[in-house]
């Protein structure tokens, strides 16, 4: 090698354009902020439910045994977060690219150039989700309103975006809203 070459160190970096452009196709976009929080709301309802009975199971279990099943209470805490991780990790990881509430609202989540997304992708994105909407509240949906492709401060540092779904997407270009 002659001094004139450049010198690598070793690393490859292969930078992806954006696969979603909002000006080109502003139907992925379209009501995506208003529809996730509609989404939020029924997943969480989906992630209690069962945390919920688990709770009333050991509350019972402890009237039983005479209070020895409350010990088990300690172990609700960190089931409810387990619980929580697999059920985005395996929902977001799924063809759908989505959770339950993502689909019944016609959104599905892809990595910012175009892939969709997969099992540890989606347990990483719940996990800065709640470490930034503690630190951070109001300000991770405020972000969404202030770029273009409506991201949330959580999708920007895990390199995500929620889009409408195909079907939606289709019918929103077209000008017929699905019901």
């Amino acid at each position: 090698m002659t001094d004139s070459q450049p010198r690598g160190i070793g690393v490859s970096i292969d930078l992806k354009p954006h696969a979603y452009d909002p000006l080109a196709n502003p139907e992925l976009f379209q009501g995506v902020l208003a529809r996730r929080c509609i989404a939020f709301v029924i997943d969480i309802v989906i992630i209690m439910l069962p945390v919920a009975f688990a709770a009333l199971f050991i509350f019972f279990l402890g009237l039983v045994t005479f209070l020895l099943g409350w010990a088990l209470f300690w172990l609700l805490y960190p089931g409810t977060i387990v619980w929580a991780l697999v059920y985005c990790g395996s929902t977001l990881g799924s063809p759908a690219s989505a959770t339950v509430g993502m689909r019944v609202m016609d959104l599905e989540m892809r990595t910012w150039y175009g892939t969709p997304a997969y099992f540890v992708l989606g347990a990483v994105h719940a996990i800065v989700f709640w470490i930034t909407i503690s630190v951070l509240t109001p300000l991770v949906l405020v972000v969404g309103l202030l770029n273009e492709r409506h991201r949330l401060l959580h999708d920007i540092l895990v390199g995500t975006v929620v889009v409408n779904n195909p079907v939606r997407a289709r019918a929103l270009r077209m000008g017929h809203p699905p019901a």
